[in-house]
């Protein structure tokens, strides 16, 4: 049972939350923490504020997009500009599905491979310290201070050296050992402790099988946020389809929905456009939402402030 007491000793009784047998004193927040609170909640509501335009924007009928002064509420919320959107990216040989499958695929394929190379590589180079490896991280953190359209050009030659351009393996290959990946992984790997994997050797446990059975599960937080990361990435990159990709059978979400922004009937498609904003980006918000408590532990262990 759950008692509440007060304090009678003080002019202005404070309640005394009992439960059990332990009695927890309930304090008044100060003045301070008050103004606090109410600021940290003006600035959610500000970094809330675009997203929530965003969802008004893509239930807007057409007559409330261009009224003026401009409406941020929606008054007469509709769906037809996700059927517009059905409708403007759906022909008879690409059907709107087949962007969402080529988006779908190329991102789920490239998280997962990133993910086991990067770990794997990290661990290897943590624990096993081979020949060169203080080499090796010094290149990976050279790397990291490359922007990602520096190396667009080199990226490019290799792929139509390879004869991958215009298949998904063009958008899949040149993102799965990523720099900063690598290094996000590495960084959690020293937190690792070595007895455990020594007493796991001891026991006749074999290195594969102490990387899937011990490390992976410890480093759970490191390798969440390392598909966080590349999920949003992947999902909203524009570029690279840009560059890789020819056939409109293999274009990818982002690319195909840049489409409605240009050319003819741009104001009759505001509404369209509204629509494929919330859709290209609430997927993101989804994922991060339910991992950001591991991106959160993530960035404590390792070093690496957000």
């Amino acid at each position: 049972m759950t008692a509440i007491h007060f304090n009678k000793k003080q002019r202005h009784p404070l309640p005394s939350l009992k439960i059990g047998k332990e009695r927890i004193r309930l304090h008044r927040p100060s003045f301070a923490q008050i103004m606090l609170y109410l600021f940290l909640l003006v600035m959610v509501l500000f970094c809330a504020l675009p997203l929530f335009a965003m969802v008004c924007r893509a239930l807007m009928p057409l007559d409330e997009l261009y009224l003026y002064p401009p409406r941020i509420i929606v008054q007469k919320p509709t769906l037809r500009n996700f059927s517009d959107l059905l409708t403007s990216l759906s022909s008879s040989t690409v059907p709107f599905t087949r962007y969402i499958f080529n988006s779908l695929f190329t991102t789920v394929v490239t998280v997962v491979a990133s993910i086991m190379v990067c770990s794997l590589g990290a661990y290897g180079l943590v624990k096993h310290k081979p020949a060169g490896s203080g080499f090796i991280f010094a290149i990976v953190v050279a790397a990291l201070s490359f922007s990602s359209h520096v190396t667009t050009i080199p990226n490019y030659l290799v792929v139509n050296g390879l004869g991958l351009v215009n298949t998904y393996l063009a958008l899949i290959i040149p993102k799965i050992a990523v720099a900063y990946n690598f290094f996000l992984v590495k960084q959690f790997c020293e937190q690792l402790p070595d007895s455990i994997l020594e007493a796991a050797r001891i026991d006749g446990a074999k290195e594969l099988r102490i990387f899937w059975k011990i490390a992976m599960p410890l480093l759970k937080p490191a390798w969440t946020t390392l598909a966080v990361f590349s999920f949003v990435n992947n999902w909203n990159d524009y570029f690279s389809p840009l560059i890789f990709i020819q056939s409109n059978a293999l274009k990818t979400l982002p690319l195909a929905l840049q489409t409605l922004q240009g050319g003819a009937g741009v104001v009759a498609r505001a509404g369209t456009v509204g629509a494929a904003t919330f859709l290209t980006t609430l997927p993101s918000i989804l994922v991060f939402a339910f991992m950001r408590g591991k991106v959160m532990e993530t960035m404590s262990y390792s070093g690496i402030k957000s």
